[in-house]
């Protein structure tokens, strides 16, 4: 491995960082995103048998905001309504949109960024590419080694050059393939979560507004 990146040269380095940097962001964005962190299954329907009645105490309610991302967002409905009893419908949706709002921003952290080293990785590959296509034009050049014949070239510094261009072609794609990959999945699995969390919401909405007091 050492030898690839020697001969790929310095125009790597930059691939290595994207590369340990993705690999990073994808570890922690399959952490992060796991269901029982952000919509556990049977949260909501718990929320609700717990409210039959009356709204929760505030411990329950800052266990129930703790416990996930839609936990949060139905906690912040609980407090709406214990901070005024007889709150109105909008005022209710309007709490929790604001922290369906902060969580959305929460679960897309990162991904422009993987979406970013995605669209780059190409970039500097090519950046490689043309690098190394500048070695082996150098390497043809009249006088390009001392010892040469004018117009010989240097073949160590042709190979040099051909090495670089490839290199760093073939690595800038293995970079960008996996991290746009991955980028859609996070993606699509976000997604897929603010619709759960809206539909969640929305539900939740109807029942606290049978809570208010008259």
């Amino acid at each position: 491995m050492l030898s690839i990146i020697q001969a790929a040269g310095w125009p790597i380095w930059p691939l290595i960082a994207c590369s340990v940097l993705a690999l990073a962001l994808v570890i922690e964005r399959f952490v992060s995103l796991k269901t029982s962190k952000v919509a556990p299954p049977r949260l909501l329907d718990e929320a609700i048998s717990v409210s039959r009645t009356n709204v929760p105490s505030p411990d329950v309610v800052t266990q129930l905001e703790q416990n996930s991302a839609l936990g949060e967002v139905l906690a912040s409905g609980f407090r709406a309504l214990n901070a005024n009893p007889r709150c109105s419908e909008a005022d209710l949706r309007a709490s929790m949109e604001g922290a369906g709002r902060a969580v959305a921003h929460r679960l897309e952290r990162y991904l422009a960024a993987l979406a970013t080293i995605a669209s780059a990785a190409p970039l500097l590959g090519l950046l490689g590419t043309v690098i190394g296509m500048i070695e082996i034009f150098g390497s043809q050049a009249p006088g390009s080694s001392a010892g040469s014949a004018v117009g010989a070239g240097n073949p160590a510094q042709l190979a040099q050059g051909i090495s670089i261009a490839l290199y760093n072609t073939a690595f800038g794609l293995i970079v960008a393939i996996p991290a746009l990959i991955f980028w859609r999945f996070f993606r699509a699995r976000v997604d897929g979560y603010l619709l759960t969390l809206e539909l969640a919401s929305e539900r939740f909405v109807r029942h606290l507004i049978s809570l208010r007091r008259p």
